[in-house]
């Protein structure tokens, strides 16, 4: 299988929610109930200050990581999904989301809690780079970085454990692994800005 070599372009998303609102079965599937419940597992914290997630879809795993932030931003490329995922917060009003593309719509703000999952493969080297200064940017002192990634195969830029192997070399000045699980679908890495290598 050859890997695309650009970052997967707004096009590409846009198409896939036109023909579905919600394409990876984000409120029906199994695969993503108990990656939900393993990723709120190994959050090494009960509570969080202030969460970021950017590509957040329709906003399930919003939902569920509401309950342990004090607020949340949450960001998607594509409208649809904002709406849904606006509409699906609603009763969370420390929940925002907003619309944006990462890496150039990354907040300003800092945050003790950043969840990346399943979407750092969608991004071509250059952008990925960037995204991970933008992560060492604005992670609090002691605040956790928690990466997801699915490990079937795809043309994306970057396999699960290729994305995830990558961030953590490219957050080696800033952050370390603190914490890491593998099934055979999907890893979760848990990073904690400023920890000792």
């Amino acid at each position: 299988m050859t890997r695309r070599t650009q970052t997967l372009p707004e096009d590409y998303f846009l198409g896939i929610y036109a023909s579905d609102p919600d394409p990876w079965r984000f409120t029906t599937s199994s695969y993503e109930r108990d990656k939900y419940a393993a990723t709120l597992a190994a959050l090494p914290r009960a509570r969080y200050r202030a969460g970021f997630e950017p590509a957040c879809s329709i906003g399930v795993f919003t939902h569920a990581l509401a309950e342990r932030c004090d607020r949340l931003l949450s960001t998607d490329l594509v409208p649809a999904a904002v709406e849904a995922a606006r509409a699906r917060c609603a009763d969370r009003p420390h929940v925002e989301v907003r619309q944006g593309a990462m890496p150039a719509d990354w907040p300003a703000e800092r945050f003790d809690l950043i969840v990346l999952s399943e979407f750092l493969y969608f991004l071509a080297p250059s952008d990925f780079a960037a995204l991970v200064r933008r992560a060492g940017e604005t992670i609090e002192p002691d605040g956790d970085i928690v990466l997801v990634h699915w490990l079937g195969e795809t043309d994306y830029p970057l396999s699960g454990d290729g994305a995830a192997e990558a961030f953590i070399r490219l957050a080696a000045p800033f952050a370390q692994v603190r914490a890491q699980a593998r099934t055979a679908d999907y890893r979760i890495d848990v990073l904690s800005a400023g920890a000792a290598p």
